[in-house]
């Protein structure tokens, strides 16, 4: 469930970003919850945080110009 490419990023509505953030960062924390600190769950869901919030960054400078 976590794994999010840039084009599928590109095409979401900023809504569906948003919520996807939300979700994302609850996995975040359930998987913090977990045994295991470091696994491979937990540093793609890092990485598609980091997409989601770099698409509404460059979504949020493009508007201001």
């Amino acid at each position: 469930m976590a794994f999010l490419k840039a084009k599928d990023a590109s095409k979401m509505d900023s809504k569906s970003r948003l919520d996807r953030l939300k979700e994302l960062e609850m996995e975040l924390m359930k998987s913090y919850a977990g045994t295991q600190k470091s696994t491979g769950k937990t540093k793609e869901i890092k990485r598609a945080i980091a997409r989601i919030k770099t698409f509404n960054a460059v979504k949020s400078a493009e508007k201001r110009k």
